[in-house]
Parts: structure tokens; C-alpha cells; sequence
């Protein structure tokens, strides 16, 4: 499965949508547990073992949280299947990857980490500007079924959605509120992980088109949505 990329990897609303990266002031920060939390549930899910929060600025894609390879803060823009991925319309999955995938970017990284699968979907934010992907990774080639799909589009929902909390909180200087939020967070997906652990453990391990496996997941999903929508609300 190849998806069609345009012909340059800098779009021309490429201005406002760094002006919007900026603003959230999270671009080249240190690591934060939920972030890394996210990708850790993230490769649990889908069975991968790269799985990243990629943030794309003007030259280089920086890696908000990585799990699976060490010592790789980002790449150069041009490197990054990310970078070209927030071009799409839609989530993108390359589930064959060849150097032909994508011209737009070099293959040197993707050969030599042996990457053979990659599925994103964008992190989007209220003015609807593409900030950067959830991506899973893989080094074998294999399928993604819609129903992976929509779950890990709904997973990108969610840590956009924690990008926003996180600017509320940190430009109106509530900072222990940003880390309670983080701890209640954590929390929650804690027991996500457990449950995917669990699914994982089973011979036929994450069958997301088994609605015993899938209405669970889902509901866990929808636990982490409700605390985002009640920190986000305005006080009462």
C-alpha cells in the first residue's frame, strides 16, 4: 500500500502551520511520562516495536517520545517519513517500504533501521494545522486493517488533545495542575496497558475485528477522553 504524496515535502500553508507548532512551545523539549506513555501503549496495540510522537518544524522533525530505538531526538525533515506524512488528507500506512514509497524524502534511515511498515496518523490541532504523527514502525511488511485505522487515528486524537491541555496549563502558569493532570493521565492508561498486555498474551493476540477485543479498547480510549474534556472545560 503506497500513498500518494504531492510533489514537495513543504506545503504552502507551511508558515501557519509552524506559527501554530510554535505556540504550543513544546517543540525540542524534554521527554514527559505521558507522552512516553502513549508510545509505549501505542507499539503494546498494534504489535510494533518503533512507535513515536513526531513533532515537524520548519528543518527538522523532533521526536516528542520514542520507544524502541534510543538515542535519536529527531531527524532532518527530509529524512523523516513524518515529515511527509502530515501531507496527506488522511492517515498513512506504507506497509511495503521501498525507497520508491516516498521520493520526497531520503531512504538512508529507513534502510538502515530496516524499516518495512510505517503508519501514521497526524496530530491535529483546533485550527486543524498538522503538527506532527503518531507513528507506528515495524521492520517486517504486514497488513493494517481499518479497524487499526481508526484506532490509531483515535489514539492521535487523544495526545492532541493532551499537546493543547498541556500549553493551557503551562501559559496560564498552572504547572502542578499540568502534573496532576499528567499523573491522573498516566493512571488511566496504566490500566490501558494492562489490558493490552493481557490481549497480547493470547495466542491469537490484538484481533481488533474481535468486538471482545476491540469494545474494551474502545472504552479505554473513551476513559482518557473524558478526563482531557473535563480538564479541558472552563471552571464552573
Amino acid at each position: 500500500m503506497t500513498p500518494t504524496f504531492p510533489d514537495s515535502l513543504i506545503p504552502d500553508h507551511d508558515a501557519a502551520r509552524l506559527r501554530t507548532l510554535h505556540q504550543f512551545q513544546i517543540v525540542n523539549t524534554t521527554p514527559e511520562q505521558i507522552f512516553d506513555d502513549y508510545v509505549a501503549w501505542a507499539a503494546q496495540l498494534f504489535s510494533v516495536p518503533i512507535a513515536l510522537i513526531s513533532l515537524v518544524d520548519a528543518d527538522y522533525v523532533w521526536f516528542k517520545a520514542l520507544t524502541g530505538a534510543t538515542g535519536i531526538p529527531g531527524l532532518v525533515r527530509n529524512e523523516s517519513m513524518c515529515s511527509a506524512a502530515i501531507l496527506a488528507g488522511d492517515g498513512v500506512v506504507v506497509s511495503d517500504y521501498k525507497p520508491a514509497s516516498c521520493s520526497l524524502i531520503k531512504p538512508d534511515v529507513a534502510q538502515a533501521i530496516g524499516l518495512k511498515f510505517y503508519a501514521g496518523a497526524a496530530l491535529v490541532a483546533a485550527d486543524e494545522a498538522r503538527l506532527g504523527m503518531l507513528a507506528v514502525i515495524g521492520k517486517e511488511e504486514r497488513g493494517f486493517s481499518a479497524a487499526e485505522a481508526d484506532l490509531l487515528t483515535r489514539l492521535a486524537a487523544l495526545v492532541s488533545q493532551t499537546i493543547e491541555l498541556r500549553h493551557y496549563y503551562l501559559r496560564t502558569d498552572q504547572l502542578a495542575e499540568w502534573e496532576d493532570a499528567q499523573h491522573e493521565l498516566t493512571k488511566a492508561l496504566d490500566e490501558n496497558a494492562a489490558l493490552a498486555r493481557y490481549l497480547s498474551s493470547r495466542p491469537e493476540g490484538i484481533d481488533l475485528e474481535d468486538a471482545e477485543v476491540a469494545q474494551p479498547i474502545s472504552r479505554r480510549l473513551a476513559s482518557v477522553a473524558r478526563v482531557l474534556t473535563r480538564r479541558m472545560a472552563p471552571p464552573a
